[in-house]
């Protein structure tokens, strides 16, 4: 009885939470697939022009998983004073590192869509139109993700899925209206979708602050906005943050110099491989809610100081993420060729997608893994420091390198530099998994 009450605890996060992401990856997908008609070149422009936005949610995303360290071992000490203060100080590092982006991206457009092609004359009016307006998603993207974590925290994981499927089905109609100007609007292309994914992006967050309002304002006696953390707060918080943002902000980098590497190995490679991305970002975002259910429930265990269990459910969680991930991977071999086949692009670019599809399905359960160990019951315990430096290792000593080395010295082909490179996430896994059998991940933020 008790496993299946813990197995409906982990449902009852992972599944709202899952879907919530994979419709946040549908906005890129349903981007690319609608500018997809519009041919390679278009494709490929929005892939660059994304990059940044690419960079900003995942560092976002690392904000958004020390919110949820901390509001839930907060939460499982019954300190809700110390879970608001931690959500307002979240909050604004969101806004902080929202308003840095905007303002690089809105100074330097062209500067940075060179970065990642060589041949960048059709790819350079198209990649600066959207980039100049998908910039305008940043903010409420990431309130609205520091937002959701308190109300998942709570019990409440359905109002955000509820609000992204709101918000993806005006995605998907703007984008139709402005891509291919349909219902009066002019033809607008890879800008038209930036602008449709604005508009959706703040939606979304109005929902989310009207949900927030409802379940922890009205209902459970207001909100106090406060930066008063004390002393050891601060420290643990500088502790947990630092070696968190330096990660993903560098591994985001590292994923960006893959990027660059695709982008001078060819346009149609760097357009196949775009191709991928929504299907990696669909397959990742299901399983995202176990790896989130893994950082929650793991939390509440172990600031009630419950170790041992928090040992034991970590192990089951791992293997709920195992299972997962290998039967999307069975789907996904099966279903490629009908996806890459939605696009108007060449035969030979279909061809080369459907096989760095395959090559990411066999992959896909050590990615899931990672994201599981690393991403969710590590850092539940506020051992960001740790997972930093297996990150850091696995992208800068092992993947880069590969990458560079046979794309640029050996010439191999996309599909062979993609695989290669990608060994990075089996070293990765095996650091961490060793890390978790030592048991130093498992610590108990302070309640002072």
């Amino acid at each position: 009885m008790r496993q299946r009450s813990f197995f409906w605890s982990v449902a009852g996060i992972a599944v709202p939470v899952g879907l919530q992401s994979m419709l946040q990856s549908s906005f890129a997908m349903i981007d690319q697939l609608m500018v997809g008609q519009l041919g390679s070149t278009a494709v490929a422009a929005i892939e660059v022009a994304s990059r940044p936005a690419f960079i900003y949610s995942v560092v976002v995303g690392a904000v958004a998983a020390i919110a949820g360290v901390m509001i839930s071992q907060y939460l499982g000490m019954e300190n809700e004073d110390l879970a608001d203060r931690s959500l307002s100080v979240n909050l604004i590092v969101a806004a902080a590192l929202g308003g840095l982006f905007m303002a690089l991206c809105l100074l330097f457009p062209e500067q940075i869509i060179r970065i990642f092609v060589k041949d960048d004359r059709a790819i350079l009016a198209p990649g600066r139109d959207y980039l100049i307006r998908i910039v305008w998603t940043y903010l409420p993207m990431g309130m609205a993700s520091i937002l959701s974590v308190m109300i998942r925290c709570m019990g409440h994981s359905v109002y955000p899925l509820c609000a992204g499927i709101l918000s993806a089905v005006v995605n998907t109609g703007l984008n139709y209206a402005l891509i291919f100007g349909r219902f009066g609007f002019r033809p607008l292309g890879a800008a038209g979708a930036a602008i449709a994914s604005v508009v959706s992006q703040v939606i979304n967050l109005l929902l989310i602050l009207a949900v927030f309002y409802w379940v922890r304002i009205r209902n459970r006696g207001g909100f106090h906005f406060s930066l008063s953390l004390g002393s050891e707060g601060w420290r643990q918080f500088a502790l947990m943050l630092l070696p968190i943002l330096v990660n993903e902000f560098l591994w985001s980098v590292g994923q960006n110099v893959n990027t660059y590497i695709y982008g001078h190995i060819g346009t149609g490679d760097l357009a196949a491989m775009s191709m991928t991305g929504p299907i990696q970002g669909l397959f990742t975002g299901a399983l995202s809610g176990v790896s989130q259910a893994a950082g929650i429930l793991t939390g509440r265990r172990l600031g009630a100081r419950e170790y041992e269990a928090a040992y034991q459910e970590s192990k089951k969680l791992m293997w709920y993420g195992l299972w997962g991930s290998l039967l999307l991977s069975a789907l996904l071999i099966c279903l490629r060729g009908p996806y890459v086949r939605l696009y108007k692009v060449e035969p030979d670019v279909q061809a080369v997608a459907s096989g760095l599809l395959f090559l990411f399905a066999v992959l896909a359960p050590v990615k899931v893994a990672n994201m599981i160990l690393g991403g969710g019951i590590i850092r539940s315990g506020g051992k960001t420091a740790y997972i930093m430096a297996i990150d850091m290792a696995g992208t800068w000593l092992v993947g880069v390198p590969l990458g560079l080395v046979t794309a640029f010295v050996f010439h191999m082909p996309i599909h062979l530099v993609y695989f290669i490179l990608s060994q990075e996430e089996l070293v990765r896994l095996l650091l961490t998994w060793m890390l978790f059998r030592s048991r130093k991940w498992m610590t108990s933020l302070s309640g002072g």
